[in-house]
């Protein structure tokens, strides 16, 4: 049997240089379009596993947060991409979700509206639909628990106030903070999200119990009410 090391990159079929080139040089050195076609495997006769990844690459602007959100159905439209292929790729992109999931936060204690955004990263990036999340944090801003009160669609996620200050209750909050995200991307608050604001912060300091703030999530950034001045 002819040893790795003894092949040539550039003598081999364009479909099997990925699986080579990572053996040789290590998977650092592979494009994502490469990568893509280790996944897939073959393309078609007309059309090699990384020319036809570049292609999927090429419909999500080279941008793998887009491409994550591809479900089993979209890419089984690019010719060549079956239901087996695709279902390499989502589990893929899931696996990388959860390994960012995974990854320890360094930092529980809530100092600023950054804090809170990276906090959530774990949970609300790359979501196709609306959620609402509760930050519930001890006397010191420490953070006790991540809640999510809410899901709903790609428009809006229905909030009970009533479920939002029991579960604080029950967990002993000294606050909390209110985060939902817009998966549309655009992080002005709605007249709803301003008034839910208005609602809870009232019914917070009643209870003794107050909204520190209320963040507006998107993959590209975020909304805090309290940096704003209307907390």
């Amino acid at each position: 049997m002819e040893n790795y090391t003894s092949i040539k990159i550039s003598q081999l079929a364009e479909e099997d240089r990925p699986r080579e080139k990572l053996l040789l040089k290590g998977k650092a050195v592979l494009t994502d379009a490469e990568l893509i076609a280790i996944l897939i495997g073959s393309g078609t006769p007309a059309m090699s596993a990384v020319d036809l990844s570049r292609l999927i690459l090429q419909s999500v602007d080279h941008d793998l947060s887009r491409l994550s959100r591809l479900s089993i159905q979209d890419l089984k439209k690019f010719k060549g991409i079956g239901e087996a292929k695709a279902i390499s790729i989502v589990a893929a992109m899931e696996l990388g979700r959860r390994r960012k999931e995974a990854e320890p936060i360094k930092k529980q204690k809530i100092t600023c509206s950054q804090d809170i955004y990276q906090i959530m990263k774990p949970e609300l990036y790359d979501e196709v639909v609306e959620h609402f999340f509760l930050i519930l944090l001890s006397r010191s801003n420490q953070v006790i628990k991540k809640v999510r009160i809410s899901q709903g669609g790609t428009a809006g996620t229905v909030v009970d106030s009533k479920v939002i200050f029991k579960v604080a209750l029950e967990h002993l909050a000294s606050s909390i903070i209110l985060v939902h995200n817009h998966p549309s991307g655009n992080l002005k608050p709605s007249q709803q999200d301003i008034r839910l604001t208005e609602r809870l912060v009232k019914a917070g300091r009643e209870l003794d119990l107050p909204v520190l703030d209320h963040v507006i999530f998107a993959d590209d950034g975020y909304f805090s009410f309290a940096d704003e001045g209307m907390i």
